[in-house]
C-alpha cells in the first residue's frame, strides 16, 4: 500500500512539474511548439552543431503570427516575431520588462552577481547610471589611442614574421587582440598576447569566459533552480580566477591613489564615478534615465563593483567582439571587391590625416561602417534578446485570431535576433553579404526594430561604441598591410557550432594574411 501511494505520488509529481507546465501557452490560447516533457524545447539545442536550426524552428515553426510560445525546459517563453510588438515590449513598455532572465547569480558569486547584465531592478538602474558616462563619445575618444596602439602592435606582429602568406585561425588571434585592448582600456595592464601567448592576464581571462562542462552545470543550476543554487552557494567563476581579478583591481587602485596615476581606462573612470566626478558630465549625451543616480549609490561603489564591471569587457571581448571581427574577416576574404573598396577608403583616410589616423577620421569612414553593420546583420553576436516580466502585463489582440494574453510577473519574453536579421521580409537575399544595405541611400529603407545587433531599449548593450571602435581600429591597420585571403585550410562553407554561450565556425576560421607590396 505504501509503495502504491509512493508510486502515485511520483506519477502525480512528474505530471505536475514536468508535463503540465508544457501546456501553459495552449491554455492561454497561444500557438505553441511541440515540447518534450521536462526538457521543453531545449532538447533541440543540445546538439551544439544545430543551435541555428533550433532558433529557426522557434522563429519559423508553428504559425506565422506575431508571436509563438515555447519552453526553456519547463519555463514558458513568449517568442516575439513582429517588429511593432517588439518595440512595444522592449522599448515603450520597458518598465514591465526591466530584467534579463538568463542569469540568476547569487551573493555567493560576487563578480557574476554584480556584473551589469546580471543586476536586476533598482540595482541595475543605479549601476547603469554610474556606468553610462564611462561610454560617452568623449570617453571613447580618450580610449581610442589605447585601442589603435593595440591594433598597430597586432598588425606589426604578423608583418615581422616576414612571410608572404601567414595562415591564422583568426578567431583566436582576434581574441588575443581583444585581450590586449581589455587589459589596456579596462584594467590598465599592458600585455602582448601574441608575443606572450600564455601571459597570466590572457589565461585568466580565457578561464573566466570559457564554459566547460562543470561551469555549464553550475550555470544551468542557477537558471533552473536558483534557490538551490543560493542554498549550495555555487559560483560560476572559480575562486582562483575571482581572486586574480579582484586582487588586480585592488592593487591597481591602491597604486594609482598613492602615486596619483591617471590613465583613461575603465578603472580610472569608475574611480572618478565613485568620487561623483562623472555624474553631471556630458549630460546631453545621456538619456535622463542614465543620469539619475544618488550620491549614496556613488559612494557605495566597491572595488568588487569595479572589478565586476571591468569583467564586462571580457564577456564582450572574448566572445562577441572577437566573433564580430572573425566573421568580418571571413566576409572580406570571400568578397574581394568589398575588401578592395574598404582598403581604398582606408588609404584615402590616411592621406587626409597626413599618415596619422585620428579618432574623428576613423568614425567618419562611411564604408567601414557599412561593412561592420552588414557583418552584424548577417552574423549578430547576440543570437537572442530576452526579458523577464517584472510586473503584470497584457498583450492586447491585433489580429482576428488573437485574444488578450495576460503575462504574470516572472513570465519570459524573447526575440530571435539572428532569424529577424535573416528574414527576407526585412532583408532581401539575406544570405548575401551586401554592405550597400547600410548606404546613406538605403539605410532608411530598413524597417525599424528589425536590425538589433546590440539589443534594443534601455537594456541594450552599453558597450556598443567600444566594440565598434576596437573593430574598426583593428581592420584599419590590418588592411593597410595585408590582404585577407582564403587558404587550403579555410572552410568551404560555414557550419556553425555552439561554444559555451556563444557560437563560431566549426573547425576554426582559418584565413591567410598576404603581405601587401608597398604602394598597393
Amino acid at each position: 500500500m505504501i509503495l502504491m501511494l509512493f508510486g502515485i505520488a511520483i506519477v502525480v509529481g512528474f505530471y505536475y512539474y514536468c508535463v503540465k507546465p508544457l501546456s501553459y501557452w495552449k491554455e492561454k490560447g497561444v500557438l505553441q511548439t511541440e515540447p518534450m516533457w521536462f526538457f521543453g524545447d531545449s532538447w533541440r539545442s543540445f546538439d551544439k552543431q544545430r543551435v541555428i536550426n533550433f532558433l529557426e524552428y522557434l522563429y519559423h515553426g508553428p504559425g506565422d503570427g506575431r508571436y509563438v510560445g515555447h519552453y526553456n525546459f519547463t519555463y514558458p517563453v513568449l517568442n516575439i516575431k513582429d517588429p511593432e510588438l517588439l518595440k512595444r515590449v522592449f522599448v515603450k513598455d520597458f518598465d514591465h520588462f526591466v530584467d534579463h532572465y538568463v542569469f540568476q547569480a547569487t551573493d555567493s558569486d560576487p563578480l557574476w552577481s554584480n556584473i551589469l547584465i546580471t543586476l536586476k531592478g533598482s540595482k541595475w538602474r543605479e549601476m547603469r547610471s554610474i556606468l553610462s558616462p564611462c561610454f560617452t563619445s568623449s570617453k571613447m575618444r580618450a580610449m581610442s589611442p589605447l585601442m589603435t596602439g593595440c591594433a598597430e602592435r597586432f598588425t606589426n606582429y604578423f608583418l615581422n614574421l616576414n612571410e608572404e602568406v601567414v595562415s591564422v585561425e583568426v578567431k583566436e588571434a582576434f581574441t588575443r587582440y581583444a585581450t590586449d585592448v581589455i587589459g589596456s582600456t579596462a584594467f590598465g595592464v599592458e600585455v602582448d598576447s601574441l608575443k606572450q601567448p600564455e601571459n597570466t592576464f590572457y589565461v585568466m581571462g580565457k578561464r573566466a569566459t570559457t564554459f566547460d562542462f562543470w561551469k555549464m552545470v553550475r550555470f544551468f543550476i542557477s537558471v533552473l533552480a536558483p534557490k538551490l543554487n543560493a542554498l549550495l552557494g555555487l559560483m560560476i567563476m572559480d575562486k582562483e580566477t575571482l581572486d586574480f581579478f579582484v586582487d588586480l583591481v585592488d592593487q591597481t587602485i591602491k597604486t594609482r591613489e598613492e602615486k596619483g596615476i591617471i590613465r583613461p581606462d575603465m578603472i580610472h573612470l569608475l574611480m572618478e564615478a565613485r568620487k561623483g566626478r562623472l555624474k553631471n558630465e556630458e549630460s546631453r549625451e545621456n538619456d535622463s534615465s542614465d543620469r539619475i543616480v544618488s550620491d549614496i549609490a556613488l559612494k557605495n561603489i566597491t572595488n568588487i563593483d569595479i572589478a565586476a564591471q571591468a569583467m564586462i569587457f571580457f564577456l564582450g571581448g572574448f566572445e562577441t567582439s572577437s566573433n564580430l571581427m572573425s566573421f568580418m574577416a571571413y566576409e572580406l576574404a570571400a568578397n574581394k571587391y568589398v575588401q578592395d573598396r574598404l582598403r581604398k577608403e582606408i588609404q584615402d583616410t590616411l592621406d587626409e590625416c597626413n599618415g596619422q589616423l585620428t579618432h574623428e577620421a576613423l568614425l567618419k569612414m562611411k564604408y567601414m561602417d557599412m561593412v561592420v553593420s552588414e557583418t552584424l546583420r548577417k552574423w549578430p553576436s547576440n543570437l537572442v534578446i530576452d526579458r523577464e516580466c517584472t510586473k503584470p502585463y497584457t498583450l492586447e489582440p491585433v489580429q482576428s485570431r488573437e485574444k488578450p494574453i495576460h503575462l504574470e510577473k516572472g513570465s519570459y519574453v524573447s526575440a530571435m535576433v539572428y532569424c529577424i536579421h535573416r528574414d527576407p521580409k526585412y532583408f532581401p537575399n539575406p544570405d548575401i553579404f551586401d554592405p550597400e544595405r547600410f548606404s546613406s541611400e538605403n539605410i532608411d529603407k530598413i524597417q525599424p526594430y528589425t536590425y538589433l545587433p546590440f539589443g534594443v531599449g534601455p537594456r541594450s548593450c552599453i558597450g556598443s561604441r567600444f566594440a565598434l571602435l576596437e573593430t574598426k581600429a583593428l581592420f584599419f591597420y590590418l588592411l593597410m598591410s595585408f590582404e585577407i585571403v582564403r587558404t587550403e585550410k579555410s572552410c568551404k562553407s560555414v557550419q556553425l557550432e555552439r561554444k559555451g554561450i556563444s557560437y563560431m565556425i566549426k573547425g576554426g576560421n582559418w584565413l591567410g594574411l598576404r603581405a601587401l607590396k608597398r604602394g598597393v
